[in-house]
């Protein structure tokens, strides 16, 4: 019923929000755009540790 998500889905979900922020943004603002791509750079970078462990 209430599955809890694992670390790593949880990121996967966040970098995919970030990216299309992202995107969204490119069109508007890119400085924000590049913000938006940095964090989510982050979040991958977090994701490869896990993964890699």
């Amino acid at each position: 019923m209430f599955w809890k998500k694992s670390p790593t889905d949880k990121l996967k979900k966040q970098y995919e929000k970030l990216m299309k922020e992202a995107f969204d943004l490119s069109k508007v603002d890119r400085k924000k755009a590049d913000e938006k791509t940095a964090e989510a750079d982050a979040v991958m970078k977090e994701l490869e540790k896990l993964l890699n462990k």
